[in-house]
């Protein structure tokens, strides 16, 4: 099975000016034989690019806020994964849309609450959290 995980994070968060602050969102993809082996690979891969990339630096909490399932991709249409629209400002919430099609546009609203992800209201679970060198990694 091919499985799409989508993430938000934030990073830098020791900072105390909002500037040095950073958060983002990110999409990892992996064939894998199960979802839980999918999660287990995206740790993985995510705890690599914490020691060789800049991706996620300082203390750094990042949210599994999505996880698509696909046994094939469609051969003969163009499939949407995700869309977004935001109003006003990047600090305000967006509407987020996950496999729109003519049936269903599977539409949630996304906002942050004191930097942590909200789907519909709801918080997210984290799912993976880096502390600076003198604090310990969370998987």
């Amino acid at each position: 099975m091919i499985y799409i995980g989508m993430f938000f994070y934030v990073s830098n968060q020791e900072h105390i000016t909002e500037s040095e602050r950073r958060h983002g969102e990110f999409s990892l993809v992996v064939d894998a034989d199960s979802e839980i082996t999918a999660i287990s690979k995206f740790k993985e891969r995510l705890v690599e690019y914490r020691k060789k990339k800049d991706f996620f630096e300082g203390n750094c909490s990042i949210y599994l806020v999505q996880l698509m399932e696909f046994d094939r991709f469609p051969a003969h249409v163009a499939v949407m994964l995700n869309f977004k629209s935001f109003a006003g400002d990047p600090s305000m919430p967006f509407i987020g849309c996950s496999l729109p099609s003519d049936d269903s546009d599977w539409c949630k609203i996304y906002d942050w609450e004191n930097n942590q992800p909200q789907v519909e209201g709801k918080n997210e679970h984290l799912f993976l959290e880096f502390k600076t060198e003198s604090e310990e990694t969370t998987p």
